[in-house]
């Protein structure tokens, strides 16, 4: 319940955004929340100050291409996957806008890896964690947000992650972090060494330094938007490509201009797709979008490891496969240069899933065909119609 003037019966304020926020149990002039607050903020700020930047993994194409594919290694993070970034970052604006108060609960919507980062940070600065996820999510992130100190709390239905995750930080008096809504304003899009200077600065003694394309692909869409929003800022010519798994509903919003596209089920890849258009995928920050077969994706992430030796997550597969069929583009029409994407997590976190011929068949998966396509074309530079 809400009274006339904003406040909850339960002591809640209800911003512009809808967004219910627990205020009513913190004094923002007591010396001793402001002692706390500047400490959770050194904490996490020193979590950045101690990280080296992740590998720029070079994957080995012919070379009489005359073209380089990079892929940024996320999964090199303390907690291992992209997603560490996105969890610093939402920490750091829940912090400072006086969100997450000593003792309450945060709350996130997660499919898994941002689940496991913020579990981190909230862990690192001494208050509890929730994860609201799919049943589906794979154990090995379940052990990991357990592991940080983290809950899991399971639905059923993915479609409904957003508004169990408000309801139980009304319950909890915790905060609702909301990455889907907040992941492409909480991040410094202009620099401060978010993911798209890293990637230029690790470019720069390459042949190719400036990136014909870059491959994100999004599940809340601030990663896209974040390296969009950069190369426009730094007018470069690179060009920004958005691979998108089935059952999500991103390609269909962009290509058609619905803000309202929507899915009826969950995405098999997890840590992308999406059942809704979200408020942090910018469209006007992306030139270009791909639709991938999940099979397209396990495909490609099992020859990401007999490539270089390395499994990674579905995700990463979906970005790869899109990236391979630029490169494709780009030998077809003899044009040289780079492209970089994502390995966002390790594989070890779905030994069960992308790496399971059982799971692949109870799946309805065949990765035969895409198998063949990937194998041909490192073979001969031809990418099959």
């Amino acid at each position: 319940m809400t009274g006339r003037d904003g406040s909850g019966t339960d002591g809640t304020t209800t911003p512009t955004d809808g967004r219910a926020t627990a205020t009513a149990d913190v004094d923002r002039s007591d010396p001793a929340y402001r002692a706390w607050l500047k400490e959770a903020v050194r904490k996490v700020q020193a979590d950045a100050n101690r990280s080296a930047d992740t590998h720029l993994l070079l994957f080995p194409l012919p070379e009489r291409w005359g073209i380089d594919l990079y892929l940024k290694d996320e999964s090199t993070h303390p907690t291992g996957s992209l997603k560490h970034r996105l969890a610093r970052s939402l920490f750091l604006y829940g912090l400072c806008n006086g969100w997450i108060r000593p003792g309450a609960p945060v709350i996130e919507a997660s499919s898994g890896s941002t689940a496991v980062s913020e579990a981190y940070f909230a862990k690192l600065i001494g208050v509890p964690f929730i994860a609201v996820m799919p049943r589906t999510t794979s154990a090995e992130k379940c052990r990991l947000i357990e592991f940080h100190g983290g809950r899991c709390h399971f639905v059923d239905d993915s479609r409904k992650l957003y508004e169990e995750s408000a309801e139980l930080a009304a319950r909890t008096g915790g905060h609702y972090m909301d990455q889907f809504t907040y992941a492409e304003r909480a991040t410094d899009w202009r620099g401060n060494n978010n993911i798209a200077e890293s990637i230029y600065q690790q470019l720069r003694l390459e042949r190719y330094p400036v990136p014909a394309w870059i491959v994100a692909t999004a599940g809340t869409g601030g990663t896209s938007a974040t390296i969009g929003r950069y190369v426009h800022y730094m007018q470069y010519d690179t060009r920004i490509c958005v691979p998108d798994p089935e059952n999500s509903c991103f390609f269909d919003g962009w290509t058609r201009h619905d803000a309202q596209a929507c899915s009826e089920r969950g995405s098999r890849i997890e840590g992308i797709g999406r059942p809704r258009m979200e408020p942090s995928f910018v469209p006007g920050a992306i030139d270009r979008m791909m639709k991938v077969p999940d099979a397209a994706s396990v495909a490609a992430v099992r020859a990401l490891e007999r490539a270089i030796g390395r499994k990674a997550g579905g995700s990463t597969g979906t970005g790869l496969w899109s990236a391979l069929k630029i490169v494709a583009e780009m030998v077809a029409e003899g044009r040289k240069g780079s492209v970089v994407t994502l390995l966002c997590d390790p594989g070890d976190r779905y030994l069960d899933k992308y790496y399971s011929d059982t799971w692949l068949a109870g799946q309805g998966l065949d990765i035969a065909p895409y198998t063949e396509t990937l194998d041909r074309f490192l073979e001969n530079g031809v990418w099959p119609d």
